[in-house]
């Protein structure tokens, strides 16, 4: 088992904030970071990225987050990779929701970048 979070896969549509994350993840927490800007595209790079931990945005056009990880989890294992929602519909019943999906945790929009990866490598650390 790795002992540090090296590897995420980003599904992220808005191409701003993803700019701004991939820019976070990468030279400030320096993970290796695989950017999607869809559902559709994050279930066919999944198996060959392998990621330690998803990263999903909620609302999506085609595919929302929470469909997208349900689909991911009906193709691959993921309990070696957890799933956080990056979402503005961050309401009590709404993380609920998203935990009863399975996810480990929500993370509000619009986030700090100055603490971005410290909450990322919580979540992920909690979930180990």
């Amino acid at each position: 088992m790795t002992t540090s979070l090296e590897k995420i896969l980003y599904v992220e549509d808005d191409e701003d904030l993803s700019e701004l994350t991939m820019m976070v993840l990468q030279d400030l927490g320096g993970f290796e970071v695989e950017h999607c800007c869809d559902g559709f595209s994050a279930i066919r790079k999944y198996p060959f990225f392998l990621p330690q931990l998803i990263l999903m945005d909620v609302m999506m056009p085609g595919m929302d987050g929470v469909d997208t990880f349900k689909e991911m989890k009906n193709k691959f294992t993921l309990e070696a990779c957890p799933v956080v929602f990056m979402t503005a519909k961050s309401q009590v019943h709404e993380q609920m929701q998203y935990r009863d999906v399975g996810a480990i945790g929500v993370l509000p929009k619009p986030f700090d970048p100055v603490t971005l990866c410290d909450e990322v490598i919580s979540l992920w650390a909690s979930h180990q």
